[in-house]
């Protein structure tokens, strides 16, 4: 696995999987459940890659965009 997710872009997957895991402690009833969700984007942005961005051959890394491996 290649990193391709750039600083900002990490930033704001960390940014946005927060909003969504505080939905667990502030949301009522079932849809408390769905922060769960805020798990995914935390966790691409710890690791530095998405394989949707895989997938699609997109990537905001500026190593990847010069080329360099």
């Amino acid at each position: 696995m290649q990193p391709n997710l750039g600083t900002a872009d990490r930033l704001i997957r960390v940014l946005v999987g927060l909003v969504l895991l505080s939905l667990v402690l502030t949301a009522e009833s079932s849809a408390r459940w769905l922060g769960l969700i805020g798990l995914v984007p935390l966790a691409t942005a710890v690791v530095g890659f998405c394989p949707v961005y895989a997938l699609f051959g997109a990537t905001t890394c500026p190593l990847r965009q010069k080329g360099e491996r």
